[in-house]
């Protein structure tokens, strides 16, 4: 029986995660408005908009600043991959870095292309693909699409508690999208499963390092 090999499993997850992720945000760019909801359940919504910087919509830097950051990043990560592939690191902890490569390279496509390729979404007009008077903005600066809200709490704070009273509280308010989540997915399960991991790479290299100078 043919043994696919901890690499080509590792690409399988980056283009299978790549795929979904622009399959997902191509279909809610061309089919619904900017900020447009969609009731699934009490706590789920399928809510459309786009996020100009950061993490949670923050525009702490330049965009092209941003998007280039993002690339080099990426970059560093598959070099980072292909090492531990060599090394036949365990394949969960590959696994984990494949899920956050895949995200992160997801959105920066969004960033690239999606500027050059779509018209701007507003309100009262869905965007179209490769429009005839060019997209809504340069390339590199395109905005990230979002759109999976999860607000499992969605209440109010009591009338008696101080600062916060009557005011609305939502668990879990952020927008995402399904790139997000694979960043998301795989650092909380390298924290969770391989803390430990790191701490033993980091104690053999550094008896290597010493074994090397004596």
């Amino acid at each position: 029986m043919m043994r696919i090999s901890k690499g080509h499993i590792s690409v399988l997850i980056i283009v299978l995660s790549l795929l979904i992720d622009q399959v997902i945000k191509i279909a809610v760019k061309l089919n619904m408005y900017w900020h447009e909801s969609i009731h699934v359940t009490d706590w789920c919504y399928i809510f459309f908009t786009e996020n100009p910087g950061m993490a949670f919509g923050m525009e702490i830097f330049d965009k092209l600043f941003l998007t280039l950051f993002r690339i080099v990043v990426v970059t560093a990560g598959c070099w980072y991959l292909h090492k531990i592939v060599k090394e036949k690191l365990k394949m969960g902890y590959i696994i984990c870095v494949s899920l956050i490569i895949a995200g992160a390279f997801g959105n920066i496509i969004d960033s690239v292309f999606y500027g050059v390729i779509f018209s701007e979404s507003t309100n009262t007009a869905i965007a179209t693909f490769m429009p005839e008077g060019g997209g809504y903005a340069p390339w590199f600066h395109g905005k990230v699409v979002d759109m999976f809200h999860f607000p499992i709490i969605d209440t109010y704070w009591p009338d008696w508690m101080p600062f916060v009273g009557g005011k609305n509280f939502v668990f879990f308010s952020p927008i995402f999208n399904f790139a997000d989540a694979c960043i998301s997915c795989g650092m909380i399960a390298l924290i969770i499963f391989y803390g430990k991991y790191f701490s033993e790479m980091y104690s053999d290299k550094k008896k290597h390092n010493e074994e090397t100078a004596d």
